[in-house]
């Protein structure tokens, strides 16, 4: 996760939301990393979890992801969270909550910052995704939730 959280400020030091990703294998090993280049690829697909699965499935040379977890500083959406299933990866591991990202926004004076999220959780998606996948939640939720305060710039 903690290489997740430097991809994250990197992000933000680019113009990106601090939003960052790690697909790592079964021995914990670091596969891909992942930022958010929504706005660098105006591609509203370019999410952090989604750059570290392609960049991971590119360095395999294979569309799936077999004993390998990704973690992510923020709860992934249910476009991440489906494409992790559909990776066959073994779990997924997230920081701060949908919650805290709303929270935050709606906290936030900064026009140039706006939260959109469907309201489903990816606990959700997992339970009704096919394979199963393992869920770990608030991993470092703290540490992770500090990185919202770099996406007013």
């Amino acid at each position: 996760m903690r290489k997740a959280i430097e991809e994250a400020k990197n992000s933000a030091q680019s113009g990106q939301y601090a939003l960052g990703s790690v697909v790592v294998d079964g021995d914990g090993k670091i596969i891909a990393t992942g930022h958010t280049t929504l706005h660098e690829n105006n591609d509203p697909t370019c999410h952090a979890e989604i750059n570290a699965i392609r960049s991971a499935c590119i360095k395999l040379q294979n569309r799936y992801l077999p004993n390998c977890w990704l973690y992510t500083t923020l709860e992934p959406c249910p476009m991440c969270t489906a494409t992790a299933i559909w990776a066959k990866m073994e779990g997924v591991v997230y920081g701060a909550t949908k919650e805290d990202a709303t929270d935050f926004a709606k906290n936030l004076q900064n026009e140039k910052f706006t939260w959109r999220q469907f309201d489903i959780s990816s606990r959700d998606i997992v339970a009704k995704g096919d394979p199963k996948i393992k869920l770990i939640e608030n991993f470092m939720r703290e540490e992770c939730r500090q990185l919202f305060k770099f996406s007013k710039n």
